[in-house]
């Protein structure tokens, strides 16, 4: 019966053009995945993953990941003011009650350094989209034939992203689901809606060996509620970093991270639900895995590394 009333709230999400993409605590420290222009930012290949376990026991809640790999490109510049060049791509999967969604997407972005620490990027996602739609599991007294049959379709999916970065703050742009293709066979009025997405951080530091990042995101879908990500990190000597976060619509956060050997990290993030649903429901699960070709520079060791 959960998985009849949790259908039932996907189509009127749905119809109510509510967030049709999935939403990560670890945003801020997997910035590639929310947003293309960060493709070969850096001069190294760095390589994500992800996995989001939501609302843990509700019977049909989401389950969210990626994997990311993003790739600098060789190009001869001058010092500044000519462009370097990355490439990436990403594979997310979100599976929602009967629902299951998978992108696969290939990015493309170029960054414009003004002078050693001002730099303005910009960048592209293309690829398709697949949206299936499972029946079985589904239970009730009277079955409709519209609600058990299977289907799937496949549509082409764009994002675009700009990013600039001074020395200790950047602000980011992304606006994505640019092809409203329709889900011609999930209901009458359903396809992809456009979402924009504004993030902003801010790094202090204390000392040589602490620093701290104030963050957020505000997250604004076609229609339908607007969410908050509100974060705070502290980064002990570039091995540790300690944060908590608070969503506007759901959650306090508690965020780890912890390096391993300079290009290995490892996070976990704990969403404490405050929203209804926790009476249904215990709380929400994040790990991801990182690993990357770049050593840290030796300036400092709290340096932050989305400002290199």
């Amino acid at each position: 019966m959960k998985s009849i009333v949790l259908l039932y709230f996907s189509m009127f999400s749905l119809t109510l053009l509510s967030q049709q993409l999935p939403q990560y605590s670890q945003w801020s420290m997997n910035q590639f995945a929310e947003n293309p222009a960060h493709a070969g930012i850096k001069r190294c290949v760095d390589i994500h993953s992800l996995y989001r376990m939501q609302w843990i026991r509700f019977e049909g809640a989401p389950n969210s990941g990626f994997l990311s790999v993003s790739i600098p490109l060789a190009a001869q510049r001058r010092k500044y003011l000519s462009a370097r060049h990355g490439t990436g791509f990403k594979f997310e999967t979100d599976q929602i009650g009967q629902f299951n969604v998978n992108r696969l997407s290939a990015a493309y972005a170029a960054h414009f350094n003004f002078d050693e620490y001002n730099r303005l990027s910009l960048g592209l996602y293309g690829g398709i989209m697949q949206l299936g739609y499972d029946p079985s599991g589904l239970q009730g007294s009277e079955p409709d034939p519209a609600a058990m049959s299977e289907g799937s379709i496949v549509t082409p999916d764009a994002s675009f992203g700009a990013w600039f970065n001074a020395k200790t703050y950047y602000v980011g742009l992304t606006l994505k689901n640019l092809i409203p293709s329709k889900w011609n066979n999930v209901g009458l009025n359903t396809r992809n809606r456009f979402h924009a997405s504004l993030s902003a951080g801010y790094q202090l530091a204390i000392n040589e060996s602490i620093s701290l990042t104030p963050a957020g995101i505000l997250r604004i879908p076609a229609k339908g509620p607007v969410s908050i990500d509100l974060n705070l990190m502290m980064d002990i000597n570039n091995v540790v970093g300690i944060g908590v976060g608070y969503r506007n619509t759901d959650a306090l956060i508690a965020l780890l991270n912890i390096k391993i050997q300079e290009q290995f990290s490892i996070s976990y993030s704990f969403d404490y639900t405050l929203s209804n649903i926790q009476l249904g429901a215990s709380n929400t699960h994040e790990i991801s895995l990182r690993y990357t070709t770049c050593k840290p520079r030796k300036t400092s060791s709290s340096s932050c590394p989305l400002f290199e």
